[in-house]
């Protein structure tokens, strides 16, 4: 069954015959909505969003990817190396929230894991890469 647009005349012609279930005539009413304006903003007219500062973002570093059958991964055990797909002068991905924003490579810092980051990805790349 296909749906079609209703006109003006059909729908003024739907009010007049709208029952409530005891059959009383209904009356529908225009609604009107206030202008949405932007509710942070400076003096200067800049809108501040510090309040955005505070929301929490999952970050990821993609060292690399492999493919494995079933039975190769039940086959893995202590000891086992597993090839990824990035070679060692390949930058490592960094995902926020899943969307790729930057490029790095791998540093130690106080005996733990790091990433310098070498690269940004601009928003225009960025919006490209969304889907």
């Amino acid at each position: 069954m296909r749906g079609h647009e209703m006109g003006e005349e059909e729908a003024k012609g739907m009010d007049e015959n709208v029952k409530d279930q005891e059959g009383d005539q209904l009356e529908a009413k225009e609604v009107a909505f206030a202008d949405i304006e932007p509710a942070f903003q400076e003096a200067n007219g800049v809108q501040n969003m510090d309040f955005l500062l505070d929301v929490p973002l999952e970050v990821t570093v993609e060292l690399g990817k492999a493919r494995l059958t079933i039975g190769d991964l039940l086959r893995l055990s202590q000891g086992s190396v597993v090839e990824l797909n990035k070679l060692t002068n390949q930058p490592l991905e960094i995902y926020a929230n899943k969307k790729l924003m930057a490029e790095g490579e791998v540093v130690v810092v106080n005996q733990k894991f790091g990433i310098r980051l070498i690269n940004i990805i601009s928003p225009g790349d960025r919006v490209k890469n969304l889907s």
